[in-house]
């Protein structure tokens, strides 16, 4: 008799957006790192990073190699695709580009391979049968590994039912803009949700007040119980069931100085919870 496979609670990962930053030597990172450590200090603070590099373009298969060896066994990046399969007239032209960024060597993750964000140019409007179309080509398995897909739409025209009901259907998500001028479609469409909240600030010393993190560090806790939080913007209704998702949760934009320490303060709200 087969053994049933034991199902993985799901998980809350927090982090920031890439790891080159400045600024953050001698604020983020000590005095004296190396800056070749930098990925390494970085991943035993946060959960998760999400790469922006591979939005401009592709990196190499040993570079991948590389991230998933310097960073611990539960640690996970998120990428973002290639801007030349979002910035286009026609979505569902960008077939090849999608196969060749999947061919580039993103797998050599492995399990650190999270979701993919597909971020779209604000002036991107809402077309039904063009965006089914994009969707259709997003994969759903390459070479064996589960992808997950989520869409960062940032057009007023995609605060439509139509949007959400097509998100649902093909199981990808809706990027939650969180204290963001993008518009704000928090419904949840996918096994997983995916947030990018911007406000971080100069004077708070945590780049977000407690009360802020309290909130974003609540929210993360419903939206993995399945439930969905107060104080955000939806457009349609909400699924009949409530499922347990995964939260991947990054801190972008904003005071970018601070970002990592926003992070860092509601990873450690999330494990005082457990405590």
């Amino acid at each position: 008799m087969a053994t049933r496979k034991k199902k993985t609670p799901p998980q809350i990962r927090i982090g920031i957006g890439g790891w080159t930053y400045e600024p953050w030597r001698g604020s983020f990172y000590p005095e004296g790192l190396a800056q070749k450590r930098e990925l390494e200090y970085a991943s035993r603070k946060l959960t998760s990073i999400e790469v922006n590099g591979t939005f401009y373009g592709s990196q190499k298969p040993a570079t991948f190699v590389k991230w998933h060896d310097e960073t611990p066994d539960d640690f996970v990046f998120s990428l973002k695709a290639p801007r030349y399969a979002t910035n286009r007239r026609v979505l569902s032209e960008a077939g090849e580009t999608i196969e060749r960024f999947f061919a580039s060597g993103v797998l050599e993750l492995k399990d650190k391979l999270g979701p993919i964000n597909w971020q779209f140019a604000p002036t991107k409007q809402f077309n039904a049968d063009d965006f089914e179309g994009f969707l259709q080509l997003l994969p759903e398995r390459v070479d064996g590994r589960a992808i997950r897909h989520a869409v960062e739409v940032r057009h007023e025209s995609f605060r439509d039912e139509a949007f959400v009901a097509l998100a649902r259907k093909h199981g990808v998500a809706i990027v939650v803009a969180g204290d963001s001028k993008y518009p704000q479609i928090a419904d949840p469409t996918a096994p997983f949700v995916y947030a990018r909240i911007m406000g971080t600030e100069e004077g708070q010393r945590l780049g977000y007040a407690a009360k802020q993190l309290d909130a974003w560090t609540e929210r993360a806790r419903v939206w993995s119980s399945g439930g969905i939080p107060d104080g955000l913007e939806t457009v349609a209704k909400p699924p009949a069931k409530e499922t347990p998702r995964d939260v991947f949760l990054y801190v972008i934009s904003g005071f970018k100085t601070l970002n990592p320490a926003a992070g860092i303060a509601m990873i450690e709200r999330l494990n005082d919870a457990k405590a």
